[in-house]
């Protein structure tokens, strides 16, 4: 028996398509799926936009903590500016917790002490004015 035999020769037709469209057949319906063969890079620059933006915008824990999974999960360390506007969104959504492992995500993105103490140095006052320490300041 022909596999799409239960199907009308229209929605036949469209789930055989190959390329860049491609359908999905349903009982009811036919949804048609686009994909884009064509990916852009993101510069660092672009990236760094982007989540200051993000972090700014940023109301609740919820959307904290999920862009910040966002922001740590390329294969690269979020530039100063991005810690600044996750750490003041965090200390605006008045979660302190969160606000300290930023700093640890920083740590272990770093791999290095000297990078890491590096972006505590740039991050000083601004962690002065928020009231921030790092765990190992807090004695953990």
């Amino acid at each position: 028996m022909n596999r799409y035999a239960a199907i009308s020769r229209p929605l036949a037709a469209a789930v055989r398509v190959q390329g860049v469209r491609a359908a999905v057949a349903t009982r009811s319906a036919i949804q048609i799926r686009n994909y884009s063969a064509e990916h852009q890079e993101e510069t660092f620059e672009h990236y760094t936009e982007r989540f200051i933006k993000f972090f700014d915008g940023v109301d609740d824990v919820f959307e904290l903590q999920r862009g910040l999974n966002n922001a740590f999960g390329y294969d690269l360390v979020p530039s100063p500016s991005v810690i600044e506007a996750a750490l003041k969104a965090s200390r605006r959504v008045n979660d302190y917790a969160t606000a300290v492992r930023i700093l640890e995500g920083v740590k272990a993105k770093t791999n290095s002490d000297s990078i890491y103490k590096q972006y505590l140095e740039e991050l000083a006052p601004l962690k002065k004015e928020l009231g921030i320490e790092t765990k190992e300041e807090l004695g953990l």
